[in-house]
């Protein structure tokens, strides 16, 4: 069982590539938390919250189209080094700034849209490169693996950085995460693999930009796919904003607190992307992603409604477990039925329908929450997902995706 969960980790080039996108991914996870307590702390609202994790995630809506570009042109290794150094270097400046105690909200915001670019970037041209790392047959295995780095670094990331909190406050968390992003261009310079493919010369520049976006929207599953996973990123997943309420309502320490919170969501994460790693059955598979959707939709309802640390917890544990499977199902389907030729254009899509409207939906939850509360906020967001996971069975191929795991046979 084991040995098939990590299979894909046999291979040196994917192994790198693994590491690479933990480091980097524990960085980015860590510094939404301290970016996140820290700017809380400084101007006491949620709402400026809302507009830092959105300054660091509106770069999703931004980069990808231009970024899967590159990553289909160029050396997608190369392309990786070069934006590992741009997050090391926002990062180090953003250290510097905390620790001479100089640093001001706008600064926060600033290189936070920074990092957001870099990170933007860096996404495409990981996923399009992963599948050239290892052979066929172990491709679900390895997306699911890969998967596992995004969202398990939830965990990882919060929980280094929290005892540095605790006697450093923020300035400790940000060093630490410069020193995981020398990690993730380390890792990725021991990549031998060259993977570059090359444009079309018979079609125009535009065409080979915008191809990504043509195949997307003529794919019969691929559309409709993407639309609920983008309903899911924009209803169940832009939450980080509002961790530091509820830390601040639960802990005594509310920046401590909000690391727990997102330690939590990333054990969950992580504990049910390995579980998925290990699904082979396409029947099962199907059934899994419908599941877990269900699911994404409960999760905010049972962290609405919590009324102890311990239960708010569990909340985070579900949504995290929850989200965690279906990004990484659904992502995997998206993966491999992309063509290698346009596979960074194709991801690059993928991540640009879902990363800003993340961005967009954690600044309107702020705002609501400073409204309304947290709780109304994430009860009602929860419920109408559920209600898009049921209507979405009346659509033919994500029904059959569901119940039959039938899906083209160029996917699987």
């Amino acid at each position: 069982m084991l040995g098939s969960t990590f299979a894909s980790l046999r291979y040196a080039d994917f192994r790198s590539l693994w590491m690479a996108s933990l480091c980097a991914g524990a960085a980015s996870w860590a510094l939404i938390v301290a970016r996140g307590w820290l700017i809380y702390d400084l101007s006491g609202s949620s709402v400026w919250v809302g507009v830092v994790t959105f300054a660091a995630m509106a770069p999703m809506f931004l980069a990808p189209p231009i970024a899967g570009y590159l990553a289909d042109k160029y050396d997608r290794k190369k392309l990786l080094s070069v934006l590992f150094v741009a997050q090391f270097l926002h990062n180090l400046v953003l250290a510097l700034l905390a620790i001479g105690g100089v640093i001001e909200v706008w600064h926060i915001i600033t290189l936070a849209f920074i990092n957001g670019c870099a990170r933007a970037s860096q996404l495409p041209a990981s996923q399009a490169l992963l599948p050239n790392l290892i052979p066929q047959d172990y491709l679900l295995n390895a997306i699911s693996l890969n998967a596992a780095t995004m969202q398990g670094s939830r965990l990882i990331g919060p929980a280094l950085i929290a005892p540095l909190m605790v006697v450093f406050g923020a300035e400790g968390a940000f060093i630490s995460c410069t020193l995981f992003y020398v990690l993730s261009f380390f890792f990725a310079l021991r990549i031998k693999t060259v993977s570059v493919v090359e444009m079309s010369l018979q079609e125009s520049p535009a065409s080979n930009f915008f191809a990504g976006v043509i195949f997307v929207y003529k794919h019969p599953l691929v559309l409709p796919l993407i639309i609920t996973v983008f309903l899911h990123c924009c209803l169940t997943m832009s939450f980080e904003s509002l961790l530091p309420v509820i830390g601040d309502r639960f802990f005594d320490d509310g920046g401590v607190g909000v690391t727990y919170l997102m330690m939590a969501v990333g054990a969950g994460a992580l504990c049910l992307v390995l579980v998925t790693a290990n699904i082979r059955d396409l029947r099962i598979r199907g059934r899994f992603l419908f599941l877990s959707a269900i699911g994404s939709g409960l999760a905010p309802i049972v962290l609405g409604t919590a009324s102890s640390p311990l239960s708010a917890l569990l909340g985070c544990v579900v949504m995290g477990a929850s989200e965690a499977s279906y990004m990484a199902i659904a992502g995997a389907i998206v993966q491999m039925a992309s063509p290698n030729a346009i596979r960074g254009r194709v991801m690059s899509v993928y991540i640009w329908h879902i990363g800003g409207m993340m961005a967009t939906f954690n600044l309107l939850n702020a705002a609501l929450a400073d409204d309304f509360g947290v709780a109304p906020v994430l009860v009602v967001s929860g419920l109408v997902f559920t209600v898009s996971i049921v209507i979405s069975i009346l659509v033919r191929p994500l029904r059959r995706l569901y119940f039959q795991g039938n899906v083209e046979s160029s996917i699987f």
